[in-house]
């Protein structure tokens, strides 16, 4: 029930990888045959990718992961943007650490950076995008779809303001590709970031999209890999196992989504009877396997013990932020009081899911939050006050 941290590796991707650990070895930029024949299978990788997101190959360049492809893009684009004399930026309230510290980083270079509000609903006003640009906005990004409460946002109204005003925007697709459809002509995207290990690939690989009329130059120095772009040796069995499992996941998406949105009703509706509960974020506009709940007068950390006792996967919120124990930013960005935030719960379904699981999770989870509940002060003063 935690897929959103990451997901296991295909039969498919784990297929496409072992020859390039074994047999097909050498390095891509190797001229003698054993090389080249690296060298070609990475670039039906890349064109794989490429018709999964409605790309052109030249446009897709091979990363460690999503983080990666985040910081390539926003810092490449801003430093082109400073290079005109245009040092704003835009973004959202909850995006994922990898957009947030990034645009933190530059803001301590000079940059200005506006952070839009994302509403109860998690989702960005189109208005409030358009009245946010500026002469010198450098770079728009905003995340497709919500990391922790999985909300979607209306993306293609966002780039089409933006390319009104000329600037070029990037959206963080890390947990919407391979979920649901994704195609950079139909979004209008000009840059997008995917990571493969949150659709049955490995982890350690992702990939960037940039249209081909943006340049990007180099974020680390070394060889002359990626046309240029991305220097060292490529994660081939990484590579072609992201790829493998991004065709697996599109060719079967319209099945996988039907299935996935089942079990999320349905836990949805389990969870409903438990009292004091919200649903955070809008249910309409939600990633299929999205479930993010708030339990009032409880911590989510003794939550997700118990539930792990249980033999349930779960997590409150980013796993890149688990060791934290500060509530939700994203949680605190849709206006969850701190105290609220800090009962949160997400479980991430996956095609993989059953609804055995979904049943035996329904069971569990109103038994454990009520224990927890009966041992806690707050609860007890909660009722006391007539708040439940």
């Amino acid at each position: 029930m935690d897929n959103a941290a990451t997901t296991s590796v295909s039969e498919a991707a784990l297929a496409a990888m072992l020859p390039a650990l074994r047999e097909n070895y050498g390095n891509p930029s190797s001229l003698h045959e054993l090389g080249q024949r690296s060298s070609a299978a990475l670039e039906e990788a890349r064109e794989s990718v490429a018709w999964c997101l409605g790309a052109q190959p030249r446009e897709i360049y091979f990363t460690s992961g999503g983080t990666e492809a985040d910081n390539w893009a926003i810092r490449q684009l801003a430093r082109q943007g400073a290079a005109r004399g245009k040092k704003h930026l835009i973004t959202t309230a909850f995006e994922h650490h990898a957009v947030l510290h990034t645009m933190a980083r530059l803001e301590k270079d000079g940059f200005e950076v506006t952070y839009l509000d994302v509403h109860e609903d998690g989702l960005v006003r189109p208005e409030e995008l358009e009245a946010a640009l500026r002469d010198d906005t450098a770079l728009v990004s905003i995340m497709l779809a919500n990391n922790e409460i999985g909300t979607i946002q209306p993306i293609r109204a966002l780039a089409e303001l933006c390319h009104a005003h000329k600037v070029p925007i990037h959206t963080d697709a890390v947990q919407a590709v391979g979920h649901i459809p994704v195609n950079v002509d139909e979004l209008g995207v000009d840059l997008l970031s995917l990571s493969g290990h949150k659709f049955h690939g490995p982890k350690g690989v992702g990939a960037l999209y940039c249209r081909r009329s943006l340049r990007l130059t180099p974020l680390l120095e070394g060889g002359a890999q990626e046309r240029n772009r991305r220097p060292g040796t490529e994660n081939l069995p990484g590579i072609l196992g992201m790829a493998a499992a991004l065709r697996e996941a599109t060719e079967h998406l319209e099945e996988h989504m039907a299935h996935v949105t089942a079990l999320r009703d349905a836990l949805l509706t389990g969870i409903a009877d438990i009292p004091c509960t919200r649903v955070n974020g809008s249910v309409e506009h939600r990633l299929p396997g999205n479930v993010n709940v708030c339990f009032e007068g409880i911590e989510g950390e003794s939550l997700l013990l118990r539930l792990d006792l249980a033999g349930i996967c779960a997590s409150s919120g980013s796993a890149c932020t688990s060791g934290s124990l500060d509530p939700s930013h994203v949680l605190l960005a849709i206006g969850l009081p701190k105290e609220v935030a800090h009962g949160s719960l997400r479980l991430s379904l996956d095609a993989q899911n059953t609804r055995e699981e979904v049943d035996y999770t329904l069971e569990q989870l109103p038994r454990i939050v009520q224990t927890l509940r009966d041992m806690s002060p707050v609860w007890e003063q909660m009722k006391a006050e007539g708040r439940c």
